[in-house]
């Protein structure tokens, strides 16, 4: 088998209700406004017919894919490993992030090619997902907007049955506040539910980061995650800043690649790790960091919700928990869930079942359906190789 053509098609959305901040750049409700977003649509055409497909990641990537697209033509699509090596080194000057975007349609259009699922193809055994509400950042506009907001919305969440919650706080914060939010949570859901915070890289100072952690260490907080602006990549600061508070760190989303991250672990900067199906060399590199982690003791947690990530999770003995991203108490969807898909999978506030799990998708492949009517109809742009 060979690959024939690769086609990616560029959608535009519309997310409704959230925009991005003044002073910084998460995105935050606002309500009535529109922020169009983007996927790229990638399919991998073989000479056999077999059509492996994905939809996600993000312009830096489809950039990247430019680069080295002609190279997939007459390749084999078995032969990833040697696809991972060969691509790692013609994008060796950027962050690689363009990597993934191929290797997880080619990991779906083998499950194709077997009528298997990728869990299968990867010894995967999990069929349920354990799942943590993973907020949006703080507004000042109704939604996530007081300590007391947190503390209901987490309650909420347990009752739907998530058995952890994680907070993205304000990008124009107050310590005090960050501080007030951190214990009214831990108040509102008591010391069964697994807590976590992650600041998103905002705080500005490592002394800031060392007042926020030791508020963590009081509430029981299960990890703290890229504190300070560093943007999560001083493996030094935070060995510092593990060695001044008890409550574990999660580090590595913003380093890309098996060996950054082995740097940052060897390095004592981090407890838990992070890793990215998309960002970190799709499932063959995320796999890597999986494995790597397990070899120095550690657990590894994904990031973002999808469902490449439900494959790749399904066969990962070392995590915890699916992120379902962006929650939020004013919406139910994550951006496009409901619009790119054509059967029942989604991602969203209610998408786990009443024991807070996710189910990992059991058709060949990735396991999903895509709406393509529906992704043709708002695409804007296409390029194809061969």
């Amino acid at each position: 088998m060979r690959i024939e053509r690769v086609r990616i098609d560029r959608a535009k959305f519309e997310m409704k209700d959230f925009t991005k901040h003044p002073t910084g750049f998460s995105l935050v409700y606002e309500p009535g406004s529109r922020k169009p977003v983007s996927a790229y649509a990638v399919r991998v055409y073989t000479d056999e017919g077999v059509v492996g497909e994905y939809v996600g990641g993000n312009s830096v990537a489809a950039a990247q894919l430019n680069m080295f697209g002609d190279y997939l033509i007459g390749k084999d699509p078995f032969q990833r490993e040697l696809l991972y090596n060969d691509i790692k080194r013609q994008l060796r000057k950027f962050d690689k992030m363009g990597m993934g975007l191929i290797d997880i349609p080619l990991w779906d259009l083998a499950g194709r090619a077997f009528n298997v699922p990728v869990r299968t193809l990867l010894g995967g055994w999990k069929t349920r997902l354990p799942a943590y509400a993973s907020t949006a950042a703080g507004d000042r506009s109704g939604g996530l907007d007081s300590p007391e907001a947190y503390a209901d919305f987490a309650v909420r969440c347990k009752e739907i049955g998530y058995r952890a919650y994680k907070l993205h706080v304000w990008d124009d914060y107050t310590v005090p506040e960050v501080v007030r939010t951190i214990a009214a949570v831990r108040e509102a859901v008591g010391p069964d539910m697994d807590l976590m915070l992650d600041p998103g890289s905002k705080l500005e100072t490592f002394a800031h980061a060392v007042q926020i952690g030791r508020a963590c260490d009081e509430a029981g907080y299960l990890w703290l995650e890229d504190p300070y602006k560093d943007t999560g990549i001083s493996i030094e600061g935070h060995r510092r800043l593990r060695r001044l508070i008890r409550t574990p760190l999660l580090q590595t989303e913003h380093v890309r690649g098996l060996e950054a991250h082995v740097d940052f672990i060897a390095g004592g900067g981090t407890d838990f790790v992070r890793a990215d199906a998309e960002y970190d060399g799709g499932i063959t590199g995320a796999l890597k960091i999986a494995h790597a982690a397990e070899g120095f003791g550690l657990d590894v947690e994904l990031h973002t919700p999808g469902p490449a990530q439900r494959q790749l999770m399904a066969s990962i003995r070392n995590t915890n928990y699916y992120e379902m991203s962006f929650v939020h108490p004013k919406s139910t969807e994550i951006g496009r869930s409901r619009l790119v898909y054509a059967d029942d999978y989604r991602d969203g506030l209610t998408a786990v079942d009443a024991d807070g799990c996710v189910p990992v998708p059991e058709g060949p492949g990735l396991g999903v359906a895509y709406d393509w009517d529906a992704i043709g109809a708002h695409t804007v742009e296409t390029r194809e190789f061969g």
